[in-house]
C-alpha cells in the first residue's frame, strides 16, 4: 500500500507487477553423478576459502586497488524509505524514447482511493499526458513514468539518462554514409508496406523457451536426442535489389 501524490492531491494505491518473466532456469551439476555444484568464496591472494562474515564490498579505484565499503556506510546513503510516488512533471508520451522504459507495474487504487484514482486516470487520458515521478524500491530511488492503459494506470520504472549508452563511438556507425539507390528504396518501402499489419502480441511466442522445455521433457523420458546438422551461413554480400524483389514477390 502506498500513495501517489500530484500537487496537493494524494491517491492511495497498490502496486502489482504487470509482467512475469518466463525463462528456463538451469543448475550446474556434476556430469558423473548429477550432484549440484556449489561455489566457494576464495581469496585471490592466499587461496583460502573465506567465510561470509569476512567479506565486504570493495570499489576498484585502480588495478587490484580497492576501497572497502562497510554495509552500514552504504545503509547511511540509502534514500529514506517512503511509500509515496511523488509526481514531478506531466509530459507527452511521444517525448519519451522507449529505450528508457524498464519494468511495468499495474497501479491500482488502494482503500479509499477509488475516486481520486479515477479522476487522475480520466484527466491523464483526456490530456494525453504521462506522469514522471520517483519512488524508492529495494533501497534505491527509481525514476518512473505513469500512463493510462485502458481502465487502469501503468507504472514503468525508467533508466536515468546517463545509464543509456549513446551510439556515438560505435565503429560500425562511423564514416561516410552510403548513398541510397532510389529504386532500391522504393522497393524497400513497398516491401515494408506489404508486410505491415495491426500489432497482435499473441502472435509472437518464445519459440526457444518452448523448444528447451520440450528437450528437457524428451530427455527426462529417456528419448535419444540427435544433434541437428550445422545450418548453412547466409551469403555475406547478397544482391540487395534481387533480395528485395524476391521478398516482395513472396508476400504479394
Amino acid at each position: 500500500m502506498g500513495t501517489l501524490s500530484f500537487g496537493l492531491v494524494s491517491v492511495p494505491v497498490k502496486l502489482y507487477s504487470a509482467v512475469t518473466r518466463k525463462t528456463v532456469h538451469f543448475h550446474q551439476i556434476h556430469t558423473l553423478d548429477s550432484g549440484r555444484i556449489h561455489q566457494k568464496h576464495v581469496c585471490s591472494l592466499d587461496g583460502e576459502e573465506i567465510p561470509l562474515g569476512e567479506i565486504v564490498k570493495g570499489y576498484e579505484i585502480a588495478p587490484d586497488r580497492y576501497v572497502p565499503v562497510e554495509p552500514q556506510e552504504l545503509a547511511a546513503l540509502e534514500p529514506l524509505f517512503t511509500r509515496t510516488i511523488q509526481v514531478e512533471d506531466f509530459v507527452e508520451l511521444e517525448e519519451i524514447d522507449p529505450i528508457y522504459f524498464d519494468h511495468p507495474y499495474h497501479l491500482v487504487p488502494g482503500h479509499g482511493g477509488s475516486h481520486p484514482y479515477r479522476l487522475l486516470l480520466q484527466a491523464m487520458t483526456d490530456t494525453g499526458k504521462v506522469a514522471i515521478g520517483r519512488i524508492v524500491m529495494r533501497s534505491k530511488e527509481r525514476l518512473v513514468a505513469i500512463r493510462p492503459r485502458g481502465n487502469a494506470l501503468l507504472m514503468l520504472t525508467m533508466s536515468y539518462g546517463d545509464e543509456v549508452n549513446p551510439t556515438t563511438g560505435l565503429r560500425e556507425l562511423e564514416g561516410p554514409e552510403d548513398e541510397l539507390d532510389e529504386q532500391e528504396l522504393d522497393v524497400a518501402r513497398r516491401l515494408v508496406a506489404s508486410i505491415a499489419e495491426p500489432f497482435d502480441i499473441d502472435k509472437y511466442q518464445d519459440a526457444f523457451r518452448e523448444a528447451v522445455l520440450d528437450l528437457v521433457d524428451r530427455k527426462a523420458a529417456g528419448e535419444p536426442i540427435p544433434l541437428p546438422d550445422k545450418a548453412e551461413p547466409p551469403p555475406e554480400s547478397p544482391d540487395v535489389m534481387k533480395a528485395l524483389e524476391e521478398s516482395l514477390a513472396q508476400v504479394s
